[in-house]
């Protein structure tokens, strides 16, 4: 078979992804690598190599003479970032968002805490650009502009708290972030007092007020909750 066309390889990944956390494929199903490969019409080293990336989410696993079979959700990578994005993409967007925004209503109000504590002035300084930025952007219908600076402010308040684990978790919060304005699970423009609490957050780091930091920030995850109750019930 000739080589695949470039791009070919993320093209069946997604559509395998999305199936496949969209429950197309259940808990069990065998998927067969022959039957792939002539369904997608490519080789079989593509699928090989898609079926790899898949194991390493561990949305599947391959079984000697049996084939490769779709894993329970409970097995799946959930914090993978790509894994987040098909989720958000299906059905189940609804569930899906409220259960991230759980975690970061958990995780991200202790890390704006120890931010205040550990944070550089370098990343104080960002904190405040990446706020005003959001400022900037929060009215017009901005909101792919205002998402930038959003995901940049949270990114620097999980890396500000000097927590390798609460960093790591930047990607997550990313996706959650664009998956409700992608998704259009937000209002046209942004909540003001929401905007306003993230330069408050950012004023209380700079300022040192780890208590400050920590309860407004748990406002903003409060907020993020009840305009879910709202967008995507």
């Amino acid at each position: 078979m000739t080589t695949p066309a470039p791009g070919l390889h993320p093209q069946v990944l997604a559509t395998l992804g999305l199936a496949i956390t969209a429950g197309e494929y259940p808990p069990g199903t065998v998927l067969r690598t022959d039957e792939l490969a002539e369904r997608f019409e490519v080789s079989r080293t593509v699928v090989r190599e898609v079926v790899r990336v898949l194991e390493s989410m561990h949305l599947v696993e391959s079984r000697r003479r049996v084939g490769v079979i779709v894993l329970p959700t409970d097995a799946w990578n959930v914090y993978d970032p790509q894994v987040i994005r098909w989720r958000l993409a299906g059905a189940d967007r609804p569930r899906q968002l409220r259960s991230l925004t759980v975690l970061r209503s958990a995780v991200e109000p202790v890390a704006a805490g120890l931010a205040a504590v550990h944070a550089t002035p370098e990343q104080c300084r960002e904190l405040t650009e990446q706020a005003l930025g959001m400022v900037a952007t929060s009215r017009g219908r901005q909101l792919e502009a205002y998402l930038v600076h959003d995901i940049a402010f949270h990114r620097v308040v999980l890396n500000a708290s000097g927590n390798e684990m609460f960093a790591r978790l930047g990607d997550v919060v990313a996706e959650v972030l664009a998956g409700r304005t992608h998704h259009h699970v937000m209002f046209e423009d942004p909540d003001p007092a929401a905007v306003t609490l993230h330069v408050q957050v950012a004023e209380a780091v700079r300022e040192r007020d780890a208590e400050r930091a920590e309860r407004l920030t748990r406002e903003i995850a409060v907020g993020a909750l009840k305009e879910l109750d709202v967008l995507a019930p």
